[in-house]
């Protein structure tokens, strides 16, 4: 009877490795397909920038928010670890180093991945489950080229541009904390805080903000486009946007910031 037991345990694993492997081939193949898809005709211009409206414009109030909260709460608290140090005047030069290199695009990727990924995945998964997708195919209308190719492009566009934004509200929360505290001019912050960083910071950071957009997007993109399973599957392809884009975040993130350090080194 043990033997019954184990043996099923045993085939369900090798099931699940197997379908893992599946999953990582057909993400692959999806992968591919965009690339392949990109350069060719028809081109939806008029989709792209209206998915660039919707990714990027409908953000703004969030990323605005998160990002002046996130200037202010990072200065409050690195100001207790440097006054032990009698090192307030270096505030500015941490902070700006912390804002760019990381906090920007990694918070304003993961921010994009909630509120974008989710809706990518919800949108395209109730789309395929009421038969829309197949609609468009018998209309003459390749679907992945309207819905796929315009929505990766748009995330990839804005979520730098969103970036670029959050960490000019990060920077002025961080004034606003700083000058309160310690009287520090504008100028006085910003000549001390950007002398720290260089071009390769903000390249990165672009860098890493395109990657981050395209993750999104794609994941977002996979999950939805090929969602099964009646209205239950929309939501899991919306929870399984926002996860996976998320861990792959983390994941590039660990890569390219070992990749940029390698350039740092003399």
């Amino acid at each position: 009877m043990s033997l019954k037991q184990k043996q099923p345990r045993r085939y369900v694993f090798t099931g699940k490795l197997d379908a893992f492997f599946a999953d990582v081939y057909a993400f692959g193949q999806f992968i591919a397909r965009f690339f392949k898809s990109l350069f060719l005709p028809p081109y939806e211009f008029k989709e792209i920038v209206r998915q660039c409206y919707s990714i990027g414009v409908k953000s703004l109030p969030l990323i605005t928010l998160t990002g002046f909260i996130t200037g202010i709460v990072f200065t409050k608290q690195s100001r207790p670890s440097l006054s032990d140090f009698g090192a307030t005047s270096w505030l500015p030069s941490l902070v700006t180093i912390a804002i760019v290199r990381a906090l920007a695009p990694l918070v304003t990727g993961l921010i994009s991945a909630g509120k974008v990924g989710s809706n990518i995945g919800a949108e395209l998964g109730s789309m395929k489950v009421t038969e829309q997708i197949d609609a468009m195919e018998v209309s003459a209308t390749n679907p992945f080229k309207f819905l796929v190719v315009t929505r990766v492009l748009a995330t990839s566009f804005m979520v730098p541009l969103l970036m670029l934004y959050m960490a000019l509200l990060a920077m002025m929360g961080a004034f606003v904390n700083v000058h309160s505290n310690e009287q520090t001019s504008f100028v006085s912050f910003i000549e001390n805080g950007f002398h720290t960083i260089s071009f390769l910071d903000i390249y990165s950071s672009f860098i890493k903000s395109i990657l981050f957009g395209f993750t999104i997007g794609i994941v977002g993109c996979y999950q939805g486009y090929n969602t099964t399973q009646g209205t239950e599957g929309v939501g899991r392809a919306a929870n399984s946007s926002v996860v996976m884009a998320m861990f792959l975040i983390f994941i590039e993130e660990i890569i390219v910031v070992q990749i940029i350090n390698w350039f740092r080194m003399p």
